[in-house]
């Protein structure tokens, strides 16, 4: 197992930008595929983008296709989420997730071995 701290969540307009980084400890990084997920208030738990532990395919949800891009370094433990034209919708409290050898499928169903605590994004219209 990894260990996760989110950190880059804010307060931000909409149309702005944030960049959130989850660093990660554990000697097992460079195994777990990596994910973001996000809940809403009110709202049930939703994937947003993933990352995998092999050859750094990348998937995303579709509401933010276009709009975020995730990313990993292996060396640093870190996984990041840059948030661009950000929206209202976008508020939630965002979290890190990691999934040893994590398949596309097990990461959308949230199937995740390690989570961070999250951090808390909010978009102003």
């Amino acid at each position: 197992q990894v260990r996760l701290v989110e950190s880059g969540g804010g307060l931000v307009q909409a149309g702005g930008s944030l960049r959130l980084s989850c660093a990660a400890s554990g000697r097992t990084f460079r195994s777990h595929a990596m994910a973001w997920f996000r809940q809403a208030p009110g709202k049930e738990r939703e994937f947003v983008a993933s990352i995998n532990w092999r050859a750094g395919d990348t998937d995303y949800a579709d509401s933010v296709k276009g709009r975020f891009t995730i990313s990993r370094d292996n060396g640093k433990k870190t996984s990041d989420l840059q948030m661009n034209s950000l929206k209202p919708e976008d508020t939630a409290v965002y979290y890190c997730a990691a999934g040893l050898f994590a398949s596309l499928a097990a990461i959308q169903r949230g199937e995740m071995d390690s989570w961070g605590k999250g951090t808390l994004v909010t978009v102003s219209s």
